[in-house]
């Protein structure tokens, strides 16, 4: 039976906190807006830009979070082009990911709020075109904790429910996970309390990616901190 092992992105494979928080201040001064703190930034993490920015300015209507989006997007193009550029990826995800894709019966996909450019840019960055059997992005399908971008993943590598997992950093994923029915696997080191985490329905945490590694054969065991 195919495996299939979905990853979200920022905040589980890469850290870019640094980034979206400085994006996020660029597009809400363009706005004339006083920026959201960095908490509540993060907490928005893996949502689509335009829900995102509902939740970031509750008091705007459609038309300023719409440009709100369209300068987060600006800005952290902008961010990303610089040779200072810091969108490291965690300790551990490259040799998890190599060793995982080597594994006979596993395959990998990616299910992130990032746009399909974003990630285009992050595989290639990396090194890791043609690594994933599927990839859903922002772009393709409605915002976490929608199950859609799984319920697709699923369907192009034609893997069962009962045999793929989720891993990511925040409630929004461990809901899509839990709304999708597939297996719900947080970590620890993202953007999310491991305590939110468990309230949307993980599994299981991992401390580490050798902690996951060890998650993905013991189904049950909890490997947080």
């Amino acid at each position: 039976m195919t495996m299939l092992v979905i990853f979200d992105c920022d905040g589980t494979l890469v850290d870019s906190q640094h980034m979206i928080v400085q994006a996020m201040a660029t597009a809400f001064a363009a706005n004339g807006l006083a920026c959201p703190g960095r908490g509540a930034i993060l907490h928005t993490v893996g949502l689509s830009l335009i829900e995102a920015m509902q939740r970031l300015a509750p008091d705007g209507d459609d038309e300023q979070h719409a440009a709100l989006a369209a300068d987060y997007r600006r800005a952290f193009h902008a961010l990303r082009v610089r040779p200072d550029h810091a969108e490291p990826m965690f300790a551990g995800a490259r040799d998890a990911l190599l060793a995982l894709a080597d594994r006979p019966g596993v395959r990998l996909g990616i299910a992130t709020g990032k746009s399909r450019r974003g990630v285009a840019a992050f595989l290639a960055r990396e090194g890791l075109d043609g690594l994933f059997a599927t990839i859903q992005t922002a772009d393709d399908a409605p915002s976490k904790p929608h199950p859609a971008m799984i319920l697709q993943a699923l369907n192009e590598t034609r893997a069962p429910r009962e045999a793929a997992v989720m891993i990511g950093d925040t409630a929004h994923d461990m809901r899509m996970a839990v709304n999708a029915q597939v297996r719900p696997l947080g970590v620890a080191w993202g953007y999310h309390a491991i305590a939110d985490l468990r309230a949307a329905g993980a599994q299981a945490i991992a401390a580490d990616f050798a902690g996951l590694m060890r998650l993905l054969d013991a189904p049950c065991r909890d490997d947080a901190a």
